[in-house]
């Protein structure tokens, strides 16, 4: 009797432990226990997907075809030092049309025609040489005008004038700007004649400013330099607008003591003729 009592309740046990685990084992009946994937175990190797093969093959990066780039040729001399001969004039009338070239074209390419080169070259970024090659020669032809006959004589420089500054847009002005070195009459904005000036030098500079003509005098001569200063128009103290025979004889290699130097004669005894006391006058960059 007590043989059966204990096998029906090994028996019950055995029912009571099947119930415990039915839950687990639905899920993984017949299955052996699947290993974490790569995420939860933190390896980096992946886990095959079942039913399709991984490929152990990489695909090939292709290779990017190398661009073929042409060399920039080197530029060629045009002009240099000796030479001699038409362009050379046009070259030196040129560059005194942008005021690097000061004296009169000869046709002769010397240290000072090279000297302008170098001062043109460096300023717009090219291979300061003094050589004029084809890069300097085409800059140089994009930045001016064909020169006059004028212009390749000398008579005339042929510079642009400067922008017109706002104050000299209304009445009668004497409108001078030191960025382009020129004068402008200029009559409520319209500009009726330019001409080349010169200025102070860092020791005795010309003011700048707006100002009007307070006196005038035809032959006039300086009291203190005891020189002359032919068509002076005062403006400021001592500083006056005046024919300068030495701008005339050696352009900007010198400097006046604070006045304006006008070198064409003729130009500014039109201008004298013109000028009234009380026209305004503006100095200005």
């Amino acid at each position: 009797m007590k043989r059966i009592r204990i096998r029906r309740g090994l028996a019950a046990a055995a029912v009571v432990a099947l119930a415990a685990g039915c839950t687990a084992q639905a899920a993984t009946t017949g299955t052996p226990e699947a290993k974490p994937s790569a995420v939860e175990s933190g390896s980096s190797t992946p886990t095959a997907t079942p039913g399709k093969t991984a490929s152990a093959t990489p695909k090939a990066t292709p290779t990017p075809t190398p661009t073929k780039t042409t060399p920039t040729p080197a530029p060629k001399v045009v002009m240099a030092v000796g030479a001699k001969g038409a362009q050379v004039r046009e070259l030196q009338a040129r560059l005194r049309q942008i005021a690097w070239f000061d004296g009169v074209p000869t046709g002769t390419y010397g240290t000072v025609t090279a000297a302008a080169v170098k001062g043109f070259q460096g300023k717009r970024g090219l291979a300061v040489t003094g050589t004029t090659d084809t890069v300097t020669w085409q800059k140089l032809l994009g930045m001016t005008h064909k020169p006059t006959a004028d212009e390749l004589n000398g008579t005339v420089a042929g510079r642009p004038a400067g922008k017109l500054d706002a104050r000299c847009l209304h009445g009668r002005v004497i409108c001078i700007s030191k960025t382009s070195r020129t004068l402008s009459w200029v009559n409520d904005g319209k500009v009726l004649s330019t001409m080349d000036v010169r200025f102070g030098s860092q020791y005795t500079p010309t003011r700048e400013g707006t100002f009007s003509v307070d006196f005038k005098s035809r032959d006039h001569v300086s009291t203190i330099y005891h020189t002359a200063m032919p068509f002076a128009m005062f403006f400021s103290g001592g500083q006056a607008v005046h024919y300068s025979a030495d701008f005339a004889a050696r352009g900007y290699n010198g400097a006046s003591h604070g006045c304006v130097n006008v070198r064409d004669r003729a130009k500014i005894s039109a201008l004298f003729d013109q000028v009234r006391v009380g026209d305004k006058v503006v100095v200005y960059w």
